[in-house]
């Protein structure tokens, strides 16, 4: 029996992702464990082994192929003595996912439907999509989206059962969402907004951050090249709007001396054979020394209950081409500084090179943002969702500094912590940076 290959989740916020590459042709045979094609996800590409073998009869979705729903099918494997010409391939592609109704079998022809089929005229007036998901939803029968979809329609207020599906099966993807907020359609029924005017209003306030933004073609534009926007540039504008629409930031700002600091790094430094501590794996190591210390900065919101993590898994900003990623330094409060410097030596390398696996920049518990080898003096960081905070460090720089009533120099580092008040107030920052500068200008006390 043929079996369909399914688009696999590679995280456990995955939704879906590019079909980026394929790396295997149709007729190839193949073993369960070959690499067949390469997928990529918001933070990576990652390679996609086949967990059954045969032949590939039929590739469903073409690669660079865009927002392909996790768990719809992208191609097809065919058994031993199994023929392509004899296998129903819309019947088996359609078994992998929802099934849909009968006549939505042929779902991958929506839109070049109405230009081959001899419709009368009356139904020239409504595309062929439209009209399937209003007996769906009347019929009290499911509905597909995608998660993303769903929560799509949900914040604008739209009704499902009246938007057409483009996805796998006449599954409803994001892409059809954006449509209907463009054009105006799938709104709810009238009785609905009747019953409760509050969410209705409140539903179309978030509308802007779905991409209802003012046209960026306006007259007299001077010419541009356009980069078109990944997978990654995608979630990360995604995710950053909406961490500055619904966790209330607020700000503190500690300066630290850190001649100390850069004292006990030149002479950990010239102990080490080939190796070196940073600046920043300090930093990461006081930052673990003071979550420890005041645990309720270690934290996340959740609309049941502030969650206080027992580990501290540092987050930590690294740039790479097209974006940035958080690679996480876990159980930080328990490793030594070298340690850090180590790991995070590693996982920078793999980060910028795109072979980080998906545990190993997702789950972190505080982040740490550092501009400082940019020469920036200090800044706001914006929160990364769902944790409660984020560490910006700024450049260290020699300032005029008062000590015992007279004038001074000293080398000072700007760090500002990002908080979402929902999670942290104002004194429990505070506490975190107080402790947080007396490790920095006091380091020896954090190799104890």
């Amino acid at each position: 029996m043929a079996i369909p290959v399914l688009m696999p989740a590679l995280s456990p916020t995955m939704t879906e992702g590019k079909l980026a590459t394929w790396m295997v042709a149709e007729g190839d045979k193949i073993s369960a464990g070959d690499v067949i094609a390469e997928i990529e996800t918001d933070k990576a590409t990652m390679e996609v082994e086949a967990v059954d073998e045969g032949t590939l009869g039929k590739i469903i979705v073409a690669a660079g192929t865009d927002n392909v729903a996790v768990n719809a099918p992208i191609a097809v494997i065919l058994e031993e003595g199994e023929d392509a010409g004899s296998v129903d391939m819309d019947a088996v592609a359609g078994s992998g996912g929802p099934a849909p109704k009968a006549e939505a079998k042929p779902e991958p022809a929506p839109e070049p439907a109405p230009a081959a089929a001899p419709a009368p005229a009356a139904k020239k007036e409504t595309p062929a999509p439209k009209p399937a998901p209003a007996p769906a939803a009347s019929s009290g029968e499911r509905v597909f989206a995608s998660p993303l979809a769903r929560r799509m329609a949900e914040q604008a207020g739209l009704d499902l059962g009246q938007i057409s599906g483009s996805g796998p099966n006449g599954r409803i993807v994001k892409h059809d969402i954006e449509e209907a907020i463009a054009g105006g359609t799938g709104k709810a029924a009238p009785a609905a907004a009747d019953s409760a005017p509050a969410p209705a209003a409140a539903a179309k306030a978030p509308a802007p951050s779905l991409g209802s933004a003012p046209s960026p073609d306006v007259p007299g534009l001077p010419e541009f090249d356009e980069i078109p926007n990944t997978n990654m540039r995608k979630v990360i504008a995604k995710r950053l709007t909406e961490s500055k629409q619904f966790a209330p930031h607020f700000y503190l700002t500690v300066d630290c001396e850190i001649d100390a600091l850069l004292e006990v790094r030149k002479q950990l430094n010239g102990k080490l054979d080939g190796e070196k501590v940073s600046v920043n794996d300090l930093v990461i190591k006081a930052s673990a020394q003071a979550l420890k210390k005041v645990p309720a900065a270690n934290a996340s919101w959740t609309d049941e209950a502030i969650r206080i993590f027992k580990s501290v898994d540092i987050s930590v900003a690294v740039a790479i081409e097209g974006g940035l990623i958080t690679p996480v330094i876990r159980g930080a409060q328990n490793k030594g500084a070298l340690d850090i410097a180590r790991e995070m030596k590693d996982l920078a390398s793999r980060a910028r090179d795109g072979k980080l696996m998906p545990e190993e920049y997702q789950g972190g518990t505080f982040s740490i943002s550092n501009l400082g080898m940019f020469g920036i003096k200090d800044f706001c960081a914006v929160i990364n969702p769902p944790q409660g905070a984020i560490l910006a460090i700024g450049a260290g720089e020699q300032r005029p500094v008062v000590k015992d009533g007279a004038l001074a120099v000293a080398t000072v580092m700007s760090c500002t912590l990002s908080v979402d008040h929902r999670v942290v107030d104002g004194a429990v920052g505070a506490e975190f940076l107080a402790a947080f500068k007396k490790l920095i200008e006091d380091p020896l006390t954090m190799l104890l």
